[in-house]
């Protein structure tokens, strides 16, 4: 693969390509070109290519990608053709629907541990797994080789959790509370905020119809 520096909108996009790659694997779609995909993902075909090449050749010119080819190369490329353990914390409503989703998913990243503070939560089980108390995390983070933590639980306790986190040895956080996390630079993390996104639509939303009022007061 080139070892050039890619940027992080190119790395988010690539599970989205993997995303459509998978539903025509799954229709038995052989080839697809860069058009296609275009289509597909309301995106410019010359971008996609763009993206790809970052990390080799994977297209023939007017033929276009080998889709199970191409998942491959791709989930290689997203390190997901390797198991990545993950243990998340906070065994709430969101909790048991990230682990309802883990049960079924086909990835090789699995969440393999749950853990919560609250004594009621504490042994009860979600699909396969058992919700552990917080002072099992440095043990089970490095029997299991952890590599990612998830967080749901509320903002006034997720720095405490990313702090656990960072010292039982993850790598990575996802982090679905609303607070900004303070960890050291050697750790990666990824804000999922439903409220963020929730307002950036609602003025989009709001934005759209006040468009289209000035528009008909125009006519």
């Amino acid at each position: 693969m080139k070892q050039a520096k890619i940027s992080e909108a190119v790395v988010r996009r690539l599970p989205i390509y993997l995303q459509v790659l998978n539903e025509l694997d799954v229709r038995e779609v052989q080839t697809v070109s860069s058009q296609e995909l275009g289509v597909k993902l309301d995106l410019n075909p010359a971008q996609i290519r763009k993206d790809l090449a970052y990390f080799g050749d994977f297209g023939r010119k007017g033929v276009g990608y080998n889709v199970t080819y191409l998942i491959e190369k791709i989930r290689q490329i997203l390190k997901v053709d390797q198991t990545i353990k993950v243990a998340l914390v906070g065994a709430g409503n969101l909790g048991h629907a990230l682990c309802n989703y883990n049960k079924y998913s086909k990835d090789n990243m699995q969440i393999t541990a749950v853990f919560d503070a609250h004594p009621d939560k504490i042994g009860t089980p979600i699909n396969n797994l058992v919700v552990l108390p917080m002072h099992e995390l440095p043990r089970v983070v490095a029997e299991q080789n952890i590599r990612i933590g998830i967080i749901t639980v509320p903002s006034h306790e997720a720095q405490n959790v990313a702090n656990q986190f960072v010292e039982a040895g993850v790598e990575g956080i996802l982090n679905f509370a609303p607070a900004i996390l303070r960890t050291p630079d050697s750790i990666r993390i990824h804000n999922a905020d439903f409220t963020k996104e929730l307002l950036s639509l609602a003025y989009y939303l709001v934005r759209e119809r006040e468009d289209e009022q000035d528009e008909s007061d125009l006519d």
